[in-house]
């Protein structure tokens, strides 16, 4: 399966997550309001640290995504940069919705839920209303891109 190469999705965009979970790790604050120039999105945005269960593996496995606070859980976003295929990490948390996260530090135990109907479009709204980026995502993809509540438990 064969991915696009979108102009604006950098090329080395897996060196550049390595580097913030390496971040995550070692200095969970800085790694928490994270400069998301060099994907294109300019300045500091919030960000969480990821961690799912391998749907195929049953090893963990994170990923640093966006957030935005909502109704005392998390709004991520499975836009994959507009890929027509959903991210991985959602492909997990479809087959156990239990996870890890990081919000800064230090982890907490969480529960994904896909929001749909008014609940979805209300956050996605939130969501687009803060990162424009989401929305041309969307514009090019054909596939409603999820939206998924991370409810701390």
């Amino acid at each position: 399966m064969s991915v696009p190469a979108f102009e604006d999705i950098p090329k080395d965009i897996n060196k550049i997550i390595g580097d913030h979970i390496k971040l995550y790790l070692s200095d969970p604050a800085a790694a928490h309001m994270w400069d998301a120039t060099p994907v294109g999105l300019g300045g500091l945005v919030t960000t969480l640290l990821l961690t799912t269960i391998g749907r195929k593996s049953g090893e963990p496995r994170s990923v640093p995504l966006l957030y935005v606070d909502h109704d005392g859980g998390y709004l991520i976003i499975g836009s994959k940069g507009g890929n027509e295929e959903h991210p991985v990490w959602f492909l997990n948390l479809q087959a156990n919705p239990e996870c890890e996260i990081r919000v800064g530090a230090p982890p907490v135990k969480a529960r994904a839920r896909v929001l749909e109907g008014e609940e979805r479009a209300v956050a996605w709204k939130k969501i687009t209303d803060r990162h424009h980026v989401y929305a041309k995502y969307q514009a090019r993809a054909s596939r409603e891109i999820p939206v998924v509540m991370l409810e701390p438990i």
